[in-house]
């Protein structure tokens, strides 16, 4: 049984975490860590948890925690991260970490987009972890950089058409929607239910918002070249949720029908991209609660432009169920182990 602690367990993505890897066969989650709620029940945080997860929360005392496990999920914000990273590393622990901390190469973009990283000697040991480009190398890694919800979202919707050249690159416009989790769950005023329900509203808007330079980098991978890309993101009143929009120029004539196949080669085998038949797009409805990615594609014959819409949950395949997928990966098990669930519907 591998052992895994959560740092960071009383946000979303921890209880996520906690609800995923109660159901895994293979992993005993034995420590929970909250510097707000140290010494309380997580039961007593998420009350959804009561009677299957009770741990007492602690504080956040790297040496201790690793101590106790095998694996180390790192739910925490950006720069808190990578303030205790190394010490799980040295003392011989795999890590997810769910942060920005480590999801960039360079370490001067990373400074320009959030701070100074304090340890920029491990950004070449993080492997960026979506597995449906990365996979070996996740295997071999000890140190996991877990995407964010919207890169998830738009990567896997361009990759087909990046790597096979289908698409200008510099024609790429990404409009993106996302549920109020994806804000975290400390209180903000902006996030309040008056502010947000019945409304629905653009922000980061002017090529602003810190996970551009994240999705710049993969599909600059992918395209061979750096890229710049038109990115706008906006709030949606739901719980959860992720509906990208991607709109680019194609190189030559194409045809929906074409680029479907193209998608479903790109993705066979695939366990948790779902390519969608022609005529048919995502809803979040339907990936809701689960680690599915759906795309759905489209040609606009009036302008010539290729339309492809992609849906996740931003707290599992955009965060939790993505890094149990990783963690799967890295511990030798079955990829879709603790996984291979259906979404909530309705």
């Amino acid at each position: 049984m591998i052992k895994v602690a959560i740092v960071g367990a009383s946000g979303y993505t921890g209880v996520e975490l906690i609800r995923i890897l109660h159901a895994h066969p293979e992993v005993a989650v034995t420590c929970v860590t909250s510097e707000q709620s140290a010494g309380r029940p997580v039961s007593d945080v998420f009350p959804s948890l009561r009677g299957r997860c009770d741990l007492i929360l602690e504080p956040l005392e790297p040496v201790r925690v690793a101590e106790q496990v095998d694996v180390v999920f790192t739910a925490l914000p950006h720069k808190a991260a990578m303030a205790v990273v190394p010490t799980f590393l040295k003392m011989g622990k795999d890590v997810v970490d769910l942060s920005a901390d480590y999801r960039l190469h360079d370490a001067d973009v990373y400074g320009q987009w959030y701070e100074k990283h304090l340890t920029p000697e491990l950004l070449s040991q993080a492997v960026y972890g979506l597995p449906e480009l990365r996979r070996d190398k996740i295997r071999e890694a000890s140190l996991i950089a877990n995407p964010g919800c919207y890169p998830t979202s738009v990567i896997l919707g361009l990759a087909p058409l990046l790597k096979g050249k289908v698409i200008d690159p510099k024609s790429i416009i990404v409009d993106a929607k996302s549920g109020t989790s994806g804000a975290g769950r400390s209180a903000k005023v902006d996030n309040l239910f008056c502010e947000v329900n019945e409304g629905f509203k653009a922000y980061g808007v002017g090529g602003v918002h810190r996970h551009i330079p994240e999705i710049e980098q993969e599909l600059s991978l992918l395209a061979g070249d750096p890229l710049t890309i038109s990115f706008t993101p906006h709030l949606v009143p739901m719980d959860r949720g992720i509906l990208s929009t991607i709109y680019s120029v194609p190189t030559g004539k194409v045809r929906a029908a074409e680029l479907i196949t193209l998608y479903e080669t790109f993705y066979e085998g695939e366990p948790f991209v779902r390519v969608l038949p022609e005529g048919v797009l995502p809803s979040t409805a339907h990936v809701r609660g689960s680690n599915f990615c759906d795309i759905g594609v489209v040609v606009d014959e009036r302008t010539g432009r290729v339309i492809v819409v992609s849906a996740i949950d931003n707290l599992v395949k955009g965060a939790s169920g993505q890094a149990v997928q990783n963690m799967n990966l890295m511990c030798g098990l079955p990829e879709t182990l603790g996984l291979d669930f259906l979404g909530i519907f309705p």
